[in-house]
Parts: structure tokens; sequence; C-alpha cells
């Protein structure tokens, strides 16, 4: 399913845990890392493909997490060409994205990463909430940074603490 303009509806999810890491996974047989995420299914509304594509991706339910907040817009990012199938180069381009901010109120051990026939990860930690970017792949960059940015105002009291870590310089300092 995708839109006019050739972006698949799609959900970005941010976990954290009550010292506010983020949920990072480590795609299956690869060496990169993301947060969860997933397409929107034909009368999904956001919210509930995030609840499927979270117990998917990491076997919580939904009572094992609560919904502190969402993006208020889509974010998007293209996906290189050499990425795309072929058949689909024509009409599609990338992902736009609706980002939840969740907290985990269960327990680590409540999170299976074999809940799905088809697992996306093999390997998870709990990271800074200002993960290095550079652990991202380069398309998807732009989108998390302004997710995590829209999303720390939800997060943080203290405005410095609402700072990206790589927008700050060695003496912790505003740029």
């Amino acid at each position: 399913m995708l839109d006019r303009e050739g972006f698949r509806p799609n959900v970005g999810i941010v976990l954290v845990n009550s010292r506010n890491e983020v949920f990072w996974g480590k795609r299956i047989r690869e060496h990169s890392w993301q947060f969860p995420q997933g397409g929107i299914k034909k009368g999904e509304t956001p919210e509930q493909a995030m609840l499927r594509e979270l117990e998917e991706e990491t076997g919580l339910k939904p009572e094992h997490v609560r919904i502190i907040g969402r993006t208020r817009d889509w974010m998007r990012y293209e996906v290189p060409k050499h990425w795309i199938r072929r058949e689909w180069r024509s009409t599609y381009k990338g992902q736009k994205q609706i980002w939840f901010l969740l907290r985990l109120v269960g327990r680590d051990s409540d999170v299976c990463l074999r809940a799905s026939e088809h697992p996306e990860f093999d390997a998870w930690r709990w990271n800074s909430y200002w993960i290095p970017l550079n652990n991202v792949i380069e398309f998807k960059r732009g989108v998390y940074e302004a997710a995590l940015i829209e999303l720390a105002r939800l997060l943080f009291v203290h405005p410095d603490e609402r700072i990206p870590r790589w927008e700050t310089d060695v003496m912790g300092e505003p740029k």
C-alpha cells in the first residue's frame, strides 16, 4: 500500500526503560542496529500497527508498555534505488512513518525476539537515548534524528536533556 507519492505508511517505535535508555535491535544476520518499525496494513490505524509490530519484533504485548506519545506528522525517508526491488522502482520511493514513544512497564525478560515466525532481530540492548546515529543506515538518519528530537520533549523535563549529544561540544555545552 503506497500513497500517491510512492511512500509506504509505516510506524517506528522508540521504546524506553526506567532510565530513559532506548531499545536497540540488531537486524538478523547483519551488523546494523535500529529501532523496531514496520508497515501499516490496510485498515489498521498507526497505533494498531505499532502494537502489532511491537509484539512481532520484541514479543512485548500492550500490557508491557505505556504509550507516552507520538510524532505529530509523517516523517519520510527515501530508499536508495539499488535497495528497491526492480519491479517496484517505478512506483516505490520509501517510507513515511509515525513514530511512537513507549515506556516499558514490564521486565526485560518479557522481551522475546522469537515471538514471530520471521524474526527481525537476533540481539538487542539498552542504549542511551541519544544513540550514535552513525549506527543507523545512512538514508534513515534524518528521520531518526527528527523523531528523537520531537519525542524528547515528552520524556525529558530539563531543556538541556532535550539537546542531542551530537549537537554539543566536548564539554556538553550546546554548539
